[in-house]
């Protein structure tokens, strides 16, 4: 069956229950029908004083087109730690429309390790994403406006920074011009469009303690510039007041359910380049107050995804995690090692053995900020046991376990071993986290940290122009905040063909953008798309309602 014929299967419980599971009264569970809730935010409040549960990444080796599966492994996780006896939930991110009618597909699992009701949270959901889109274009409206009547601010039109966004793939709206059709439109200028999950608000949502620290860094933002270069912020425009208005409810974490009927809580989603790709912090700390185990997650390899979740996430929101887990397919390694997509079925111990470079470094690096490390194996049909016993081989030495999953297949029974040991692991470690560099190192410096220690670089580079902007935030008390790496998901380098785990090669660092708001600086690294465009041929040409008014394709 495919995952949507999985997922309408499912015998769905009342939120409620899944409420009580985690001891959150009913009348603190805002409704959106009968399988969906909001958290009030004053039982979000009550919980303070809890002591927090063990918080476990799930992570993955670099992305191949074989696919890895972090999600659906988040999911049999969380259903295995429950059916150990464990008090669990996880924590994951929302979907995009965009990828959804485009070519990615949708986030919310697959097989029978999914998160449900899988349609509504693959479109609509619970409308976080419709309210971060209109919350950044009221801020790109009220720029125009202040603009059109005077301008009192001196805007240098040719460095206003905002652009506006919408939750979907247009190439159309990449690059356009604003204000045509005379005097009464405003003044003539160029911007353009990103797709909602790179808005810098949605990196601000996902790393808000609250509604006072969302209406702060609302307020620090950076929208444009004098003719002086002196920057010019969102509170100077007045405008985190009413944003915050926007963002009130959205910002309460989602709950909803596996197909085992467990809690799980899906809330944000910012982009895992140009942001730290991981679910909201609000929706993590909750979790870890309600749960004894949360089971989440961070977008990509560990290289951009597990980074950001240590360096970004955990360092500005004060987490310590206690273990990871690290995913890979036979699929995936047999890419690493050289074998083309047509041909992964057939068995090749040698490609899987070349392939493990590519893991051994992702363990090594994760190693390196003082976490404890599985790997989980997430089998398909076409792997062997050969395949298998290469990647035991092929990370002997370095100290972690290999568990064969099969939670696509069997959900929460195919994930019991994984569930067992992480349970163990989570439970031993002495809470050694060490982010990989400290706030006061400048910040090239930590740039070439990231790319020397976890990219196996030689050196980064980068002309005059990129090297000065690094001073100047420096010298305007940015130093300290952390970089956000933006590259190609596909490789350790910026060379998305270049697979395994290059070294000796060099970092070129092409632009340096400010993200005053959430708190951290991108370095832009290669093409970096923030609008991304359809295929050819887009999943959307599939989907559509039937005759009975039940949607068709979406999986």
């Amino acid at each position: 069956m495919s995952d949507i014929e999985i997922a309408r299967k499912a015998t769905m419980k009342p939120i409620g229950e899944i409420g009580e599971k985690l001891d959150i009264p009913l009348e603190h569970l805002h409704h959106f029908g009968p399988t969906k809730a909001k958290l009030s935010n004053e039982f979000i409040k009550s919980l303070d004083d809890k002591p927090d549960g063990k918080l476990i990444l799930v992570t993955a080796i670099t992305p191949t087109p074989a696919g890895e599966g972090k999600t659906t492994t988040t999911v049999g996780l969380g259903d295995a730690l429950n059916k150990i006896g464990k008090k669990a939930t996880i924590c994951v991110r929302e979907p995009s429309l965009g990828p959804c009618f485009g070519m990615k597909g949708g986030a919310a699992g697959g097989g029978y390790a999914q998160v449900v009701p899988m349609e509504d949270i693959n479109l609509h959901f619970t409308g976080d994403f419709h309210a971060i889109s209109v919350t950044h274009n009221l801020l790109s409206a009220l720029i125009d406006n202040h603009i059109y009547w005077g301008n009192d601010l001196g805007f240098d039109t040719r460095r206003v920074t905002w652009r506006r966004v919408v939750d979907m793939n247009d190439r159309a709206l990449r690059s356009i011009v604003t204000s045509l059709g005379g005097v009464s439109n405003g003044f003539p200028r160029e911007s353009g469009f990103d797709i909602t999950v790179a808005s810098e608000i949605m990196a601000i949502f996902c790393l808000a303690r609250d509604l006072a620290d969302l209406e702060e860094r609302i307020g620090r933002i950076v929208v444009g510039y004098t003719r002086k270069r002196k920057p010019i912020l969102a509170s100077d425009l007045k405008a985190q007041g009413p944003m915050t208005v926007l963002l009130k409810e959205a910002l309460q974490p989602n709950l909803v359910q596996t197909l085992e009927n467990n809690p799980a809580f899906i809330h944000g989603g910012p982009f895992a380049n140009i942001a730290h790709g991981c679910n909201s912090v609000i929706a993590t700390r909750t979790a870890l107050k309600l749960a004894d185990y949360v089971v989440t997650e961070a977008g990509f390899g560990a290289d951009l995804g597990a980074e950001k979740f240590f360096n970004i996430k955990c360092r500005l929101a004060g987490l310590s995690p206690s273990a990871t887990v690290i995913v890979a397919t036979i699929r995936a390694l047999k890419m690493h090692g050289g074998v083309q997509k047509g041909d992964l079925s057939t068995e090749s111990v040698k490609a899987v053995t070349e392939g493990c470079d590519n893991l051994r470094r992702h363990i090594q690096n994760v190693k390196s900020f003082g976490i404890p490390v599985v790997v989980a194996v997430n089998r398909f049909s076409s792997d062997t046991d050969a395949e298998v016993a290469a990647i035991r081989s092929g990370v002997d030495g370095l100290g972690v376990e290999v568990i064969d999953c099969t939670h696509w297949a069997d959900g929460s029974k195919g994930t019991e071993k994984l569930a067992e040991y992480v349970a163990q692991m989570a439970d031993e470690c002495t809470n050694q986290f060490i982010p990989l560099y400290d706030d006061s190192l400048p910040l090239w410096d930590k740039v070439r940290a990231v790319a020397t220690k976890l990219y196996g670089a030689d050196d980064v580079i980068a002309d005059k122009k990129v090297r000065d902007q690094f001073q100047e935030l420096q010298n305007t008390g940015y130093g300290h905040l952390p970089v956000c790496m933006a590259k190609t998901q596909y490789s350790f380098s910026t060379d998305p063909e270049l697979k395994g785990a290059p070294s000796g090669h060099v970092l070129p660092v092409r632009e340096v953008r400010l993200s005053a708001g959430a708190g951290f600086v991108v370095v832009v690294c290669g093409e970096i798309m923030t609008m991304p465009g359809l295929p050819s041929v887009p999943a959307a040409n599939s989907i559509s309602l039937n005759k009975d008014g039940v949607i068709d394709g979406l999986f």
